[in-house]
């Protein structure tokens, strides 16, 4: 049996966690070590540390602090590794901690950054998923079951001195261009709510008010929420500092490509068996300036494809090949179509965000518009919702609906 490198204890908090952290550092301090081809078993918190609960209201999603995500377990380091070599992360299994056998989906206030679809949900919301087995179905959410297939939303070695430095440069200067939007354009250090893992006093302190916020994707990975890579697959990424420093975070469910809702898909605590391996000649050979995800295909589900967006906005405004607007418009069309069926918006919105879809950027050449396309899987659903000559029939009663809490 692998050795378990990481444990959590979901009835503590994630900051008395000292093998946890919530910001990207170079100087967050190791709290294991591994040889390559080494096995070992990673558990993690989900994303929020535990704040969101198995319940029906929405409260906790309406006041989480969002300064405190992601709360990441590790870091680990590779001996022997070196900045520049590539590393590979065999993930051998991944899976819910056996005491927490559910995930959360829901979406933020506007008045808490809000999301995605923030202009047409503006109040938080949420959904619970449940497991068994492999399957995932909601409480709130009727007449859908699907395998919940889990993978590392997050998923990234540590950053040298210098791209901290050009991540943070970057981002506050576009910050500085639109400081008042809302969602805001990035997440800027913030040290009150920093876990710095097992860094102290005054080197946790200077860490904590420059670590950058775990939000993105960037070079080195991060929270990417590659739905393929889930267990059997690969992760690799180039090492940005001596060790690697390679950490894990709240995996996710369910197989969404371009996910949609802000707190998307549905989260859990999971544990993560891994094997890393660092290969200084497959860093020669792969050049790039970015972390790099390889991983293989899956038998597809039949679907529903033809749910489309142009870069027109709900305005009826021409925008010029803009993608966000042409994927936003296919998810607005996606969560029309299935009200048909008898969904609300909001419950719609959660299965876009918690199923097996995929988002496809389908042209970004033919002058004005970009066309974006949302795959929407059929056989997920307790009944047809392929088009035909009946048109949408009802199924769903109305009677369900999801947790919602007004602004305070």
């Amino acid at each position: 049996m692998p050795e378990t490198l990481i444990k959590v204890d979901l009835t503590q908090s994630a900051y008395d966690n000292d093998m946890i952290h919530n910001r990207w550092h170079p100087d967050v301090p190791m709290v294991a070590w591994v040889n390559p081809g080494d096995d070992f078993i990673v558990e993690t918190y989900d994303w929020t540390g535990g704040f969101i609960k198995n319940n029906d209201s929405a409260d906790d999603v309406r006041d989480i602090d969002l300064s405190i995500v992601h709360f990441l377990s590790g870091p680990i380091g590779v001996k022997g590794a070196e900045p520049g070599d590539l590393l590979v992360v065999d993930l051998l299994d991944v899976g819910p901690m056996k005491e927490s056998l559910w995930g959360f989906n829901g979406f933020f206030s506007k008045q808490n950054g809000g999301g995605f679809l923030t202009d047409h949900f503006p109040l938080a919301q949420k959904s619970i998923w449940d497991f068994k087995g492999m399957y995932t179905s909601s409480r709130h959410i009727p007449g859908v079951n699907f395998a919940g297939l889990i993978h590392p939303g997050l998923i990234g070695c540590l950053p040298d001195p210098k791209l901290l430095a050009t991540w943070n440069e970057r981002e506050t200067a576009l910050i500085a261009t639109n400081p008042t939007r809302v969602p805001g354009l990035a997440n800027p250090p913030f040290g009150p709510t920093a876990h710095m893992g097992r860094l102290k006093g005054d080197a946790k302190a200077k860490a904590a008010a420059e670590g950058a916020r775990t939000v993105p994707p960037r070079e080195h990975g991060g929270n990417c929420d590659i739905k393929d890579c889930h267990a059997a697959r690969k992760s690799t990424s180039r090492f940005m500092s001596p060790a690697a420093g390679y950490r894990w975070a709240t995996c996710t469910s369910a197989r969404a490509t371009a996910k949609s809702p802000s707190v998307a898909p549905s989260r859990w605590r999971a544990g993560c068996t891994s094997r890393s391996t660092s290969s200084r000649t497959a860093s020669r050979n792969t050049a790039s300036r970015s972390s790099v995800q390889a991983v293989a295909g899956d038998a597809q589900l039949q679907g529903l494809s033809d749910l489309r967006g142009i870069s027109v906005d709900e305005q009826g405004k021409q925008h010029y090949l803009d993608v966000h607007i042409a994927y936003r418009q296919a998810c607005l069309n996606a969560i029309e179509y299935l009200k048909k069926f008898g969904y609300s918006g909001a419950q719609a919105y959660s299965i876009l965000g918690t199923a097996p879809c995929q988002g496809h950027i389908s042209g970004v050449v033919d002058v004005p518009n970009a066309c974006a396309t949302l795959w929407l899987p059929t056989e997920i659903f307790d009944f047809d919702i392929m088009p035909s000559s009946a048109g949408p029939i009802k199924h769903i009663k109305g009677d369900i609906q999801m947790p919602l809490s007004q602004d305070k």
